[in-house]
């Protein structure tokens, strides 16, 4: 072969190698189950800081662990962040992620909103709480997750439905302290002291107390800080009327889950991918999630808004989340079991 046509197909090639390489590195691929707008300004703020482009597969979070499962190897993905540490259980458990090792994240994030061997981290946290109508009930009337099944609140409870996984994880947790037979006792009084048939989401239950359907709902706390910030009229009027409750302050304290991500097992770009997930941990990105959704930073003395500022301070439980994603499979099993809709 001529020696010079050589000579430009050896250059070909590593130029084609280098390019590759400087792709890889530019860019990062992240399939995502939060579905908050409000999320943009930390993926824009990365790039800016880092060079770092993203390209983001939105899905819920269940599909999304199935198409990493189906692609495998050939997945482009290299994190995978959602909602819930149920969620990232079932993904460690489909042998999803690859274990990091990151002093930053090590440090400030808690041990007990991340995986025991670094295959996902806690990014931000919220409570599971009780709504209910002041005009309804008295100022420490209720005060526990126990209290819903009390025969006095008999057709006052909303609820959604046991196919949601915050509920599932509520039940695990309580699993996970008390056993399955007081956890089966507490599905089985919810189910007596349901005001309707389990509907919708978190913020309908909210506009469900308000409305007079029921005195009290189970929800998620950003949802309620949500509607005090809005700016619509409407969403005003909903919690005008309203008080919340962080249950069990005399006790174990309150449930708190997550959200959180991983590293992919299969990540084409794990450096970057680390990179992203040490800034997500960061005071500005930790800020806007608790500025952006309403969400508790998982790091400590970071600022947040009023309204989450003036109800930050509570007792959680002192469980790791991962516990809620092992004993899942018996939470629901208990909901079908006393035949929770």
């Amino acid at each position: 072969m001529n020696k010079n046509i050589l000579l430009i197909i050896l250059f070909s090639l590593t130029f084609v190698g280098v390019k590759s390489v400087i792709a890889q590195d530019s860019t990062l691929h992240i399939y995502s189950s939060r579905h908050y707008n409000t999320d943009e300004e930390l993926y824009t703020d990365f790039t800016k800081e880092t060079g770092i482009q993203i390209k983001r597969v939105d899905g819920k979070g269940d599909a999304l662990i199935a198409r990493l499962e189906q692609e495998k190897a050939l997945s482009a993905a290299d994190i995978f962040i959602t909602v819930d540490s149920g969620r990232l259980w079932r993904a460690e458990q489909a042998g999803l992620f690859a274990e990091v090792h990151s002093d930053v994240l090590t440090q400030v994030i808690p041990a007990n909103f991340r995986h025991p061997e670094g295959q996902w981290f806690g990014l931000s946290s919220r409570a599971r709480v009780l709504v209910y109508k002041k005009d309804n009930i008295e100022e420490g009337a209720l005060t526990s997750y126990q209290d819903l099944i009390d025969p006095k609140w008999k057709g006052r409870v909303c609820v959604r439905s046991s196919g949601n996984i915050y509920n599932q994880s509520l039940l695990a947790s309580m699993i996970a302290q008390d056993g399955e037979e007081a956890a089966k006792a507490w599905v089985k009084g919810l189910l007596i002291n349901l005001a309707r048939k389990p509907q919708g989401g978190d913020t309908d239950q909210i506009k469900a107390v308000a409305a007079g359907i029921c005195d009290v709902a189970l929800v998620n706390s950003y949802y309620f800080f949500r509607l005090q910030r809005s700016s619509n009229d409407d969403d005003l009027a909903v919690v005008k009327d309203l008080g919340l409750v962080f249950p069990d302050q005399e006790g174990v304290g309150t449930h708190v889950n997550i959200s959180g991500a991983g590293v992919l097992k299969h990540s084409k770009n794990k450096e970057a991918a680390i990179k992203f997930l040490e800034y997500l941990a960061s005071e500005k990105a930790q800020a806007y999630f608790a500025d952006g959704n309403n969400e508790y930073p998982v790091i400590q003395n970071v600022k947040v808004n009023d309204i989450v500022e003036k109800q930050k301070d509570f007792k959680k439980q002192n469980v790791n989340v991962r516990e809620f994603g092992v004993h899942q499979r018996q939470a629901k099993m208990i909901f079908d079991e006393i035949g929770f809709p």
